[in-house]
């Protein structure tokens, strides 16, 4: 566990815990930097709390992953039978709606994000993990990285796609968020 203090142009101190628990430090250039460790020697407590709080929240993610597992070929195998079945329908049914064509939709076991589409190729990839997400919430992934082939990025138009193809979209990114949170 480490603690990493960056001088940047801010005119004040701010702390906060990265991913794999370090604590990342900004102050202000020019700050003495006995005032920087006696800032942080103030807030030991709350580092203590947030660092519990970030490895609680990790083992909370790996049991859930876990819970698909992908460790050998055949569970692979079944894996992508199981998404085929499940995401090819769902693809082809909106795509029409949409009158749009991915050039190919591949699936890959991302923990970072559910779906992928690259706009250069018209490819899209899913999350092999959307198998352990209610069905709905699945095709609420295909039907935003569909999307994405009329617009590319996130802003009004995007979402307002989004309302006219998936009206339950953001009911559908809560929940995703809470299943990889509180699902054992």
């Amino acid at each position: 566990m480490a603690i990493q203090v960056t001088y940047r142009w801010t005119s004040r101190l701010s702390m906060r815990i990265v991913k794999n628990g370090d604590v990342h430090v900004s102050a202000p250039i020019g700050m003495p930097r006995e005032k920087v460790l006696t800032f942080i020697e103030e807030h030991r407590e709350w580092i203590e709390q947030a660092r519990k709080k970030t490895v609680e929240q990790q083992k909370q993610r790996a049991a859930f992953y876990n819970e698909l597992p992908l460790a050998t070929r055949a569970q692979k195998d079944e894996a992508l039978k199981r998404l085929k079945a499940l995401v090819e329908p769902m693809v082809e049914r909106h795509a029409k709606t949409m009158g749009v064509q991915p050039s190919c939709v591949y699936f890959k076991p991302t923990i970072s994000r559910w779906g992928q589409c690259n706009i250069r190729t018209r490819s899209i990839c899913i999350s092999t993990y959307v198998l352990l997400l209610p069905e709905w919430c699945a095709e609420h992934v295909v039907v935003h990285e569909l999307c994405h082939l009329l617009e590319p990025s996130h802003n009004a138009r995007f979402h307002a796609l989004m309302d006219k193809y998936f009206p339950r979209w953001r009911e559908a990114r809560r929940l995703s968020h809470h299943y990889v949170k509180h699902h054992h």
